[in-house]
């Protein structure tokens, strides 16, 4: 393997390892926080999402100025930024979902996998559903479209 190969990966886990972490410091692999940010009629509507959201909105608005003033990223070739930015009815819809499974289970793919750790029936049940749902579309619905 090469030396650029192995910098990737190191990168990656410490990129990876480092997101987990503040997921779990700000209690954010906890769907009941979760759950109770997006309820805001019972009356005990929780704001931490917010904040967190905030500081993760502020780091790569710092990032993105950084990556925009590079040539090419310090470990690959040229940046991989989607080329696609329009808004269709397969975007709105895959929001949707998104959204209606965040409501419902609290989690979102972070999350979830950071809170694999508690070993949580829920949270298992969570992270197979989530790869069900990606094997289904890269086998059927990505192959129709």
């Amino acid at each position: 393997m090469s030396p650029l190969a192995i910098a990737r990966i190191t990168v990656a886990l410490l990129s990876g390892s480092l997101f987990g972490y503040g997921l779990s410091l700000s209690g954010m692999v906890d769907p009941a926080r979760v759950l109770g940010f997006l309820d805001i009629a019972s009356g005990r509507w929780d704001p931490s999402l917010m904040f967190v959201l905030g500081g993760a909105v502020c780091i790569a608005f710092i990032a993105v100025t950084i990556q925009r003033r590079l040539q090419r990223p310090v470990f690959d070739t040229q940046f991989q930024i989607p080329e696609r930015t329009d808004i269709d009815a397969r975007l709105i819809g895959g929001s949707v979902l998104f959204g209606i499974g965040w409501g419902l289970a609290g989690f979102c793919p972070g999350p979830a996998l950071s809170a694999l750790t508690t070993g949580l029936t829920p949270v298992l049940l969570f992270i197979v559903a989530m790869i069900a749902g990606m094997l289904l579309h890269d086998r059927v619905l990505a192959r129709a479209a």
